[in-house]
């Protein structure tokens, strides 16, 4: 692979953090197997600039590609978090990322991440259609939804949203039928008027309260 196309890691530490040389060597192993382009390691002690330009308040602080991550990381995460930075360059590449980011409840990050290219929404379409997602992940994605209530971005959805309401799972098409709510178009009633005569009563349920949303009664 070119080089060029593999993420490039920032790593700050300090000499008096026991979980930094730890960090540090999954990052310099990833380096020698040409699984990362660059790494930049950056001493706070004599550079604590780095720290507030950034806003970091504690060490380890890794950005590997696009992700920013802190804390005690061991050597099979970092690799982890590398292959999901290089996966990163596809459409549907930060699925799996984004799940981990919510299940950590960081919902900040997801946000700046689909805040940068807000076509990434796409890509919380499997925690959608994962009914064993955990409530905070279901949340959060609502959450990111709603952000983007009517933006053209969630409108490039509706039919991968539409298609969930036919799930067999009914958890699944209760949620994609309150979600489809909130993409504001118009497309999205036919979906729902089909989902009037699901077999579950909640599903039916939440899609009346969809439509009328969208201003049509039922």
């Amino acid at each position: 692979m070119n080089v060029c196309q593999l993420p490039d890691a920032l790593l700050l530490l300090s000499s008096q953090c026991p979980h930094c040389p730890v960090v540090l060597a999954g990052l310099t192993e990833l380096i020698k197997r040409g699984e990362i382009g660059r790494l930049e390691v950056v001493n706070l002690e004599c550079h604590p600039q780095a720290a507030q330009a950034l806003g970091v308040r504690g060490v380890p602080w890794l950005r590997l590609g696009p992700f920013e991550l802190s804390g005690a990381r061991g050597g099979a995460e970092i690799a982890l978090w590398a292959a999901r930075a290089q996966a990163a360059a596809s459409p549907d590449g930060y699925a799996d990322a984004f799940h981990d980011l919510l299940k950590q409840a960081d919902l900040e990050q997801v946000r700046r991440l689909i805040q940068a290219d807000p076509a990434r929404l796409a890509s919380l379409l499997p925690i959608v259609a994962n009914p064993e997602a955990s409530l905070n992940v279901k949340l959060g994605v609502g959450v990111l939804f709603e952000d983007y209530a009517g933006h053209a971005a969630l409108r490039a959805v509706v039919d991968d949203l539409g298609k969930l309401t036919g799930d067999d799972d009914a958890r699944v098409r209760a949620d994609a039928a309150h979600l489809l709510s909130l993409t504001q178009s118009d497309a999205a009633r036919p979906w729902l008027r089909a989902a009037l005569r699901d077999a579950n009563a909640e599903v039916r349920e939440i899609a009346a309260e969809s439509l009328q949303s969208l201003g049509e009664s039922t």
